[in-house]
């Protein structure tokens, strides 16, 4: 109908901007809520960017303190691997050792004849089988010593007091004579200090052997002029032959000579039966025990007590 008063309306036509329907109203909510996570994560970013600002001076020496820590374990790990590597290589210690059993036998009959021969520096044998093997017997005289002089130790054991001392001497006595060898300028090396030192031990060992089992001072003194002298004398002219100048000769040779000749006395002396022989020497065999006499006191008599006690009456 198209009059003037038609009341048909036209739906098509209708703008619908009055109001929302449900799915604005959804959208309109999604929006919010994404526009509030917005605004939290940007709030999340602000409070971390000032804790970085805050703290970074403390991360930083964090990661630093851990990076020194981790190169240090690494330089230790290196240095313990090397070092175990060191001493697990077998080969290192083979050339010491790697000698025949004819050698050590000429060796041993070497350091019982001295060679007098200065001009020319002699030559030293620079292995530590024989001397090493020599120091063992020495421990095991010295230990059958020990038992046979019914030798009694307070703190330890015989076997760690034999063994303690002989390679106490022989460590001891040729490290100091190599640094005094250095002092000296003496043209002989540690393993070759060991080695002629630990020979020069052979007349020690024969010398002790024999005494031990036969128990003659005047047998002993003998020895230790004759075997140990000899075995002295050989260290000492090879150390002659590589020292240069008088003086230096004189203190080497001589402070070698003096501390093998007493450790050999100071073996005789400590660990065996020598109070007994002292004894008899002093006192004699036939000698019999001082006893104590009851002295004889003189009988006075009555007639001069009398008298004397008359003398002091009158005169009173």
């Amino acid at each position: 109908l198209q009059g003037g008063g038609s009341a048909v309306i036209d739906m098509e036509n209708m703008d619908d901007t009055s109001g929302s329907s449900f799915e604005d109203m959804g959208e309109m909510h999604q929006r919010m809520k994404e526009e509030e996570e917005e605004e939290a994560e940007g709030e999340a970013g602000a409070a971390e960017e000032e804790d970085g600002e805050f703290l970074g001076m403390k991360g930083l020496q964090g990661q630093l303190g851990r990076q020194v820590a981790d190169q240090m374990w690494q330089a230790g790990k290196r240095q313990a691997s090397r070092a175990f590597s060191l001493y697990a290589n077998i080969d290192i210690l083979r050339p010491y050792f790697d000698v025949e059993p004819v050698q050590v036998r000429a060796r041993l009959l070497e350091s019982m004849i001295p060679v007098k021969m200065i001009n020319f520096p002699q030559k030293i044998a620079g292995e530590l089988y024989g001397p090493l093997m020599l120091v063992f017997t020495l421990v095991a005289i010295l230990l059958h010593g020990m038992k046979t002089s019914d030798t009694i130790i307070r703190e330890g054991t015989l076997m760690g007091t034999a063994i303690g001392t002989c390679f106490g001497y022989w460590l001891g006595v040729s490290s100091f004579i190599y640094f005094l060898a250095y002092l000296c300028n003496a043209q002989i090396t540690l393993v070759q200090m060991l080695s002629l030192l630990g020979y020069g031990l052979f007349g020690h060992c024969i010398t002790l052997f024999v005494t031990y089992n036969i128990h003659f001072h005047s047998l002993f003194y003998i020895f230790w002029l004759g075997v140990g002298g000899l075995s002295t004398l050989r260290m000492v002219a090879v150390l002659l032959s590589r020292t240069v100048g008088h003086t230096q000769r004189l203190i080497l040779c001589g402070t070698l000579a003096a501390l093998h000749m007493l450790f050999l006395l100071y073996l005789h002396f400590a660990y065996h039966k020598v109070v007994e022989g002292i004894l008899d020497t002093l006192e004699g065999p036939n000698m019999p025990p001082f006893q104590r006499v009851a002295r004889d006191i003189p009988v006075v008599s009555n007639a001069v007590l009398n008298t004397t006690a008359k003398a002091v009456a009158l005169t009173l």
